[in-house]
């Protein structure tokens, strides 16, 4: 079967003549002629008129004004102990795993990921197709997903790489499978456990079978997604997506599989019932996820550039991260007031770091306010740890490094105890139930993620 490993020579050539191009403004035959040596200028034009047409812009922009957006996505980490498929599972296995996209249209691509494999990834085949429904495995509309044309590829340690553009027409809020099928398991798996989603394990390569009932294939469920990192649609300049990325709260714990129960899908489908078509969300939690220091998986500070900045069509991030910061601190003891403060400032800095990163990259930041936690079992928070919540929240709030606020504090908080969760929103005194998922959606103001005053990406 045919493979791509490499990339196309396209793009390479396209590059050579899109470095000359800030040089080729005025004297443009001149300078071409210094840089490129024989390089004939009527081939440096050919060169330059195909990458005009080729090249995306900041945000992926394409022929025609058309640009790529991010229409579904999800952090990546590295699936440990009841999380990981076994070699076997793996063994000569089709992966078929469901997704919501937040975005319609009719043409699509999808990225796969290796980011933590320590070897090659090998995927033998790959499809897409319309769901028959949440928790169905049933497909329809398969459509073979290629790489640079072919039917397989390798994707190296630690990339990310992107099917070709297929044709399938689906509607925001569409329930998308996705089926891969592997020879052998990876090295090292690249995944998300949180998925909320089933996902199945069949044998032998079935990505185009649309019939995957278990008396059919002899499916195996789980509730993962195994490298599968986003779908990108082509979509109009004025569509744009929203990142959420947090921890447990924003990758929706407690969730029950297939219900879409999270805050960012009760955003999302917020968005599509008032007529906002144009705004996308793309969730990026991360259970147990800490802005400073690795968890369950890798820093927030670390995986901004992954999850934010290097998604297409990105408008805005919503970033709601601390919580576990503070309460393992505390919970390791080591929570003296010198230290309290030493982190206080390194997570200040820290936010303003990726502020800037994002406003470089014409990406707006919403500040999210960390909600209560003084009901939790597993932290089990003192005075000192709720007065650290609240200065950081205040300085959210107030000290104009944002783009905006998301008081997600005030609108889940008791207000006969405000450092306790609400009963009516409350699931275990750290996370928020369904009602308290939703009341977060509903607490994010819609006119705020119309636009970015900041954008420059295409």
């Amino acid at each position: 079967m045919a493979r791509q490993s490499y990339p196309a020579g396209g793009p390479v050539v396209c590059s050579f003549a899109c470095a000359f191009r800030g040089s080729l403004q005025g004297s443009s035959r001149r300078l071409l002629a210094q840089a490129a040596g024989s390089l004939s200028i009527a081939v440096a034009g050919a060169l330059l008129a195909g990458c005009a047409g080729t090249r995306p812009g900041p945000a992926g922009a394409d022929v025609g004004g058309a640009h790529w957006v991010a229409s579904w996505g999800t952090a990546q980490l590295v699936p440990e102990g009841q999380n990981a498929l076994t070699a076997e599972q793996l063994r000569d296995t089709t992966l078929r795993q469901l997704v919501r996209v937040s975005l319609g249209g009719s043409q699509l691509r999808v990225r796969l990921s290796n980011a933590f494999g320590t070897e090659a990834l090998v995927v033998d085949g790959a499809s897409i197709g319309l769901s028959n429904g949440p928790g169905e495995a049933g497909a329809r509309g398969l459509q073979r997903l290629r790489f640079g044309g072919s039917t397989a590829v390798t994707i190296p340690a630690g990339a990310e790489y992107l099917s070709d553009p297929v044709t399938l027409t689906h509607a925001a809020g569409a329930d998308l499978a996705i089926s891969l099928h592997l020879a052998a398991a990876p090295a090292r798996q690249t995944g998300h456990p949180g998925a909320r989603a089933t996902s199945f394990i069949a044998r032998g390569n079935r990505v185009l079978d649309a019939d995957w009932s278990a008396a059919a294939v002899g499916t195996t469920k789980v509730t993962r997604w195994y490298q599968i990192a986003g779908v990108e649609v082509l979509a109009a300049p004025t569509v744009h997506t929203v990142v959420a990325i947090g921890d447990s709260i924003t990758d929706g714990y407690g969730v029950d599989p297939d219900t879409y129960g999270r805050w960012t899908d009760h955003l999302a489908t917020r968005l599509r019932a008032a007529g906002v078509n144009e705004v996308g969300v793309v969730n990026a939690g991360i259970g147990g996820g800490r802005l400073l220091r690795d968890g369950l998986g890798p820093n927030l500070v670390s995986r901004f550039e992954r999850d934010v900045l290097a998604r297409p069509g990105v408008s805005h991030a919503i970033v709601m991260i601390g919580v576990n910061d503070f309460g393992v601190q505390h919970r390791e003891n080591q929570d003296s007031a010198a230290a309290r403060a030493t982190l206080l400032d390194d997570m200040r800095q820290a936010q303003r770091q990726l502020v800037a990163r994002a406003h470089d990259a014409g990406i707006c930041v919403i500040g999210a306010t960390i909600t209560p936690y003084v009901g939790s079992g597993y932290y089990k928070p003192g005075p000192d740890n709720e007065q650290d919540r609240l200065a950081y929240n205040r300085w959210i709030r107030e000290s104009g490094v944002f783009d905006g606020v998301i008081d997600f504090d005030a609108a889940l908080r008791d207000p006969a105890r405000p450092d306790a969760l609400l009963k009516t929103y409350d699931n275990d005194g750290l996370h928020p139930n369904p009602a308290g998922y939703k009341a977060m959606a509903e607490a994010v103001s819609l006119d705020q993620l119309k636009a970015c005053r900041r954008a420059t990406r295409g």
